[in-house]
């Protein structure tokens, strides 16, 4: 996934209540720390703001303020896109818990009496 999606995918998650800037560039980040690499959080915390300021500019923008400085959520009042993406991540996570669902737990254990 990239930045962008992480991101939308993060301000799903949240809902109403919104996120800050520096929680969501934190979560951003620890997706993408790995055992080999990782990235600056510093960039990536710019990137985050960047995108953010870019995308919440007016009413009808993907991405809204919420009324508290340096929080924001998904435009999900003004925005078609936002709305959607709202009803895509919680298809897929309900496709999650079918699959979780659906794996029966075996009995490993060993006898003691055999």
């Amino acid at each position: 996934m990239t930045y962008e999606q992480q991101i939308l995918h993060i301000l799903s998650e949240v809902g109403e209540r919104g996120i800050s800037v520096s929680l969501l560039a934190k979560h951003v980040y620890n997706l993408n720390c790995t055992l080999f690499s990782q990235p600056d959080l510093q960039e990536v915390k710019q990137f985050v703001q960047q995108y953010l300021l870019k995308n919440s500019k007016s009413s009808l923008s993907l991405i809204e303020s919420t009324g508290r400085r340096g929080y924001y959520r998904l435009n999900t009042q003004n925005n078609a896109d936002a709305r959607q993406l709202m009803l895509e991540f919680r298809e897929e996570e309900i496709e999650m818990e079918e699959v979780e669902e659906e794996k029966p737990k075996q009995d490993l254990s060993l006898s003691l009496f055999d």
